[in-house]
Formats: C-alpha cells, structure tokens, sequence
C-alpha cells in the first residue's frame, strides 16, 4: 500500500522511529487481479466490545477495530511497519520536545457534516483524561502538564480541575500542547485511538453519541446488534489518504472463531485476522485458502498475568514456579502449529529496544527447577486456574498450558472461559478475577514506552496484574520525560529488568501474523496491529 510521504517537523535527533518490522501480506493479497466494486459490501470477523465505542474508553481487540474505523487522528500508522505520518496534522513542531505547537488540515468533516477544529481535539482530550469519566484509556493522557489536576492519583480524590493546562486553543485550526517534561514518544503515542477529536454534538449529548457514535473516519457508524452485528458505511466526504474502496462494512459477532473460519471458507465472511487453532494444524489453512492467505509482521505480545490483589500470587517463588512449569516450546509447535513462538521477553521482536531473554530462567520450561520452587512456596491450595474468554481460539492454548502446570508441579490446574472476549474484560476490569489471567497486548503504536506504562505501571490502562512498584513508576516517568529516544530506550529496558525479576506476569509465546480473505475480495492487507488494513481492501465485482 503506497502512501505519500508527508514530512514531520520534530527535533532531528529525539524524535526520529525506526522499526525492524516489515511486511504485510505478500503475494496476490497485496494486487488486485481484477475488476474491483467500489459499492461492495465486506463482512469481517469481530468480537463482541466489552463497552461503548468511546475511542477513549476502548481499549480491547473487539471495540478497538471498530473504533480505529470511526475516528481519524493527528497521527496514522503505515502498514506494513507501523511508521507514524501525518494524517490529519498539517504540521507538529517543536524547539524542545515539551512544548508542541499542532495545526491541523483544514475541511476534514465529522460524520455529522459539521467540521473538525482544533477545540475538538482539545475539549476530546479533556473530557477522556477527568477522572469522574472514568474512561478506561483516561492514564494515557499523563504526560500532558494538568493530568494530575483532573486525575488524581488518589482514585477517591475530587480532581481540582475539569481541564489540563497543558492544553492551549491557539485558533480554529492550532492548538498547543506543554508535557510534563521533554519526551520521545509523544508524536507517535497521539495516533493511538484515545487521542481522537469528539464532535460537538457529543458533548452536548453523550448518552445520544453512545447510540450513535459521530466520527471522523473513513467509516461512519448505522447500527449495532448487540453479540450479532455492528454495521458501517463508507463516509464519501473523508478526506484521508486511508479511505476505503467499498460502500458498506459489517462487523459479525461470533462466539465461536470455528464458527467463523468455517464460514470464511465457504464465502460468507470476507477476513479474519487470526485464524482458530485447528486450521493451524499441519497448516490446513493453506489448503482451505491457497493465495487467500494474508500474513504480517505483528507487533504484540501474549502474556499470562498473576493478579496481585490475589494474596497467594503476592508469592514470587509460586510465580516463578508456574512460569517454568509451562512448556511454551511444545506448545506453539504442537497446539497452536507453529503459528506462534515462544516469548521470552516483555517486549515484542519489531519493537525499538527489544531484547531477547529479559525473563531469563523463568521463561524457560525446567520442570524440576519447578517443582522445587513450588515447594519452597508452600503454596497450600488445591488448584490453580487460568481465566480468558473462550472465543477467539483462546481456549486450547491455555489449556494446554494448565496441563504442562499440573503435570510439572503435581497441583491441579483448570482454564475457566468466559463466554466472549467483552464478558472477560469487565471481569479483569473489574479487579474480580479468582485465578491468573491471560493479558495478550497489540501495540497500540510502535514504541517500547507501550509495551511498559499501559501494562506495568501504577494504575496503568491495562495493568491486568495490578501491579505496583515505585521505582518502576520512577523509572518509567523518567524515561517518558527523556528528549533522546536512545537514552530513553535505555530507561525503559531499566524498568523492563525491574520487572523481570518481580514477574507480575508471564510471557508466554507471540503470534505470527496469519489471517485470511475470502474469494470475494480482491486484495487484502493485515497491519501491525493485527486488524485489517481496510484502505487495501478491494471488493470482487
């Protein structure tokens, strides 16, 4: 997929992205052969969202999809590697990497017809970082000056003030952003969803925008059936480089990824981004989808996590037991097919600053080390159980993994699934889960500041291990707040060693982009991120 090049005005040394990563999808995927239908209609696989389709309040696979298709930001993503570009930005620039001055293209319009001005984004950012409305991406918006004026720390706190002062309405077309201190990833961080301007009819009524959500990117939003359906069309008026070449797009809720490979292959579903664990058998996809199958570089992560309002998960020799106890070599040879590899480390391959075997020991299958570790934690239960959706091709992983447990430690081990992704959100959300939990990360953006701070910090969006360590806090604020990105890198892996030896949670294996179109569509792309690359996606007259 070709974009033009648009240039960034940021400091020369502090600001510059690099990635390893590369690749989409490769042959016929990525051309169309064929006459293409500009008034075509793609169905893709989807997941029921846990929440409203709030860009600031969706921070799961399920919502996030449909959300990315909605609003547009300052700031989008290639595809192939994740490279930030300016999509509704004209210029960012700045003298010090604190304070950025932001101007924005003109006559881009809301789905409502009204236009995008400077103040939605500033009244957007506002609104999803005060505290009172508890929005789930809210921690994102901490290293603008004010954060804490409108979020305390103190989740019982009144915040002092309803908006930051680190924002600055300048015109209709610029506004100004101060941080907190000087920082490297800032850039790339406001193209990530929570950083999506809001119509002002969203904030005259939000309860009306919950029904029906007013965006700004290439898909505007018709309906929504709850656990069946979520339908969109193509908004004409879409001024991005990203716009899609179809009329209509439905997003089909299954329970069951089976359920939806099977109709992927007879035609009844045009893409999935992931494929269910027995197609990955002796690579059966392959000869279920010939050059219909699409691969990418992914940048994500699949963890396991160990709640620590859990008292008995508090104990670092149970953790450390349990991570080795887990065969992850025979496991994404054998159950997941070689779909996947075994993760050693809390960052992903792809990602600037990653390293290989940061979790040392731990991530390494050693059965008896195991078993005498175990011991040493006088872990006193008689089971363990490891908590996930059941949809999503989740299950047979985890299982297999809880078999490796109870066989290496001798102690019973159970997956417990809920029934679809968003019922096993709101129970990690919740702070309710009763045993460990799967935490699997896609990167938002392409830096290592979002593989830590979302998942490692105090309070963090993500932190499904509420875990809480002050010097990794310090660590991670510093490193937010260091101009040079090779310095800054350096910091954050600090942190990353740091949570290494605590192991809130562990990695366990990461996914090799597979995913599938049907027939019916001519070209297809899977981004980074893995979702569709719907700019790419090109329908069969």
């Amino acid at each position: 997929m070709s974009r033009s090049r648009v240039a960034w005005v940021v400091l020369p040394t502090a600001l510059a992205m690099t990635l390893s990563a590369c690749g989409g999808g490769g042959g016929s995927n990525n051309a169309t052969d064929g006459k293409d239908n500009p008034e075509g209609t793609v169905s893709i696989y989807g997941t029921e969202p846990k929440s409203t389709l709030f860009p600031a309040n969706t921070t799961e696979a399920g919502g996030g999809k449909v959300t990315d298709s909605l609003f547009s930001r300052l700031v989008g993503y290639k595809t192939e590697d994740g490279a930030p570009y300016n999509l509704m930005a004209d210029s960012i620039t700045t003298s010090d990497a604190k304070v950025y001055t932001i101007k924005l293209k003109q006559g881009w319009k809301f789905h409502d017809g009204t236009e995008v001005k400077a103040k939605n984004f500033v009244d957007a950012w506002n609104w999803a970082a005060y505290a009172p409305n508890a929005q789930q991406a809210a921690s994102f918006f901490s290293p603008i000056a004010g954060f804490e004026d409108v979020h305390p720390s103190d989740e019982n706190a009144k915040p002092a003030k309803d908006k930051m002062s680190g924002l600055e309405l300048v015109g209709d077309y610029e506004f100004k952003v101060t941080l907190n201190g000087p920082t490297s990833v800032f850039t790339t961080m406001i193209g990530y969803t929570p950083f999506s301007p809001m119509a002002d009819s969203f904030f005259a009524d939000p309860k009306a925008a919950e029904a029906k959500p007013i965006g700004n990117g290439p898909l505007k939003f018709v309906s929504r059936t709850p656990n069946a359906l979520i339908k969109m069309e193509r908004f004409d008026d879409y001024k991005g480089e990203d716009k899609v070449h179809f009329k209509t797009l439905d997003y089909k809720i299954y329970s069951s990824q089976e359920t939806a490979y099977q109709d992927l292959v007879a035609g009844k579903l045009d893409f999935m981004e992931a494929l269910p664990p027995s197609a990955k058998v002796g690579e059966k996809y392959k000869a279920d989808l010939g050059d219909a199958v699409v691969n990418a570089n992914l940048l994500g992560q699949s963890a396991i996590a160990f709640p620590q309002y859990i008292p008995e998960f508090k104990n670092l020799k149970l953790r450390q037991a349990v991570s080795m106890a887990i065969n992850r070599e025979q496991i994404t040879k054998t159950v997941l097919a070689g779909s996947y590899v075994p993760s050693t480390s809390f960052v992903s391959p792809g990602i600037k600053g990653y390293r290989p075997d940061t979790c040392g020991e731990y991530c390494k299958y050693n059965p008896e080390k195991a078993k005498q570790l175990f011991q040493e934690s006088g872990f006193t239960g008689t089971k363990l159980t490891i908590q996930s959706n059941q949809d999503g091709g989740r299950k047979e992983p985890l299982e297999a993994a809880c078999n490796s447990i109870k066989q290496a430690l001798g102690v019973d081990c159970e997956f417990v699934g809920a029934t679809n992704f968003g019922a096993f959100r709101q129970i990690v959300d919740g702070k309710q889960l009763t045993g460990m939990s799967r935490s699997d990360w896609s990167a938002d953006y392409p830096s290592i500041e979002n593989f830590l701070n979302p998942l490692y910090r105090t309070g963090g969006s993500s932190n499904d291990s509420n875990y809480d360590n002050p010097e990794v806090n310090a660590l991670l604020k510093k490193a937010d707040e260091t101009a040079n990105e090779e310095e800054a890198i350096k910091i954050y892996q600090q942190a990353e060693d740091i949570i290494a030896k605590d192991l809130p949670s562990m990695p366990t294996w990461n996914e090799k982009g597979i995913g599938g179109r049907s027939k019916n569509l001519l070209a297809a792309k899977m981004s980074f991120k893995r979702q569709g690359a719907l700019e790419s996606f090109r329908v069969k007259a």
